[in-house]
């Protein structure tokens, strides 16, 4: 089976303590619901920096900075859509970006 990176963009911080109980609990039913196709569940993370080819430094995270990262294993692109598809952060405005792993 081919490993996939799920990337996540955007989406939004619970305001509330009722509010990250009910996020966190739709984050571990959909990492749950995957099995063991779940690699590695990954984190968020902080805001990036992106070292450029001429060596200049932008604080920003780019155009659409990384929020978080998972890896899963999927038999075919097809099928880790299905299970990026499902993903919280897509009701919280954010998106999932796949891409496979190549092992080398």
């Amino acid at each position: 089976m081919a490993k996939y990176l799920f990337v996540y963009h955007g989406g939004s911080m619970p305001a509330t303590e009722a509010e990250k109980a009910r996020v966190m609990d739709a984050w571990g039913k959909w990492m749950g619901g995957m099995g063991s196709a779940l690699v590695d569940g990954g984190h968020p993370v902080g805001m990036s920096s992106t070292v450029n080819s001429n060596g200049s430094v932008s604080d920003n995270g780019g155009a659409n900075p990384a929020s978080g990262y998972s890896l899963i294993e999927a038999a075919t692109l097809k099928d880790a859509l299905g299970h990026a598809k499902g993903c919280p952060i897509l009701a919280n405005g954010g998106s999932v970006e796949v891409a496979e792993a190549i092992d080398m």
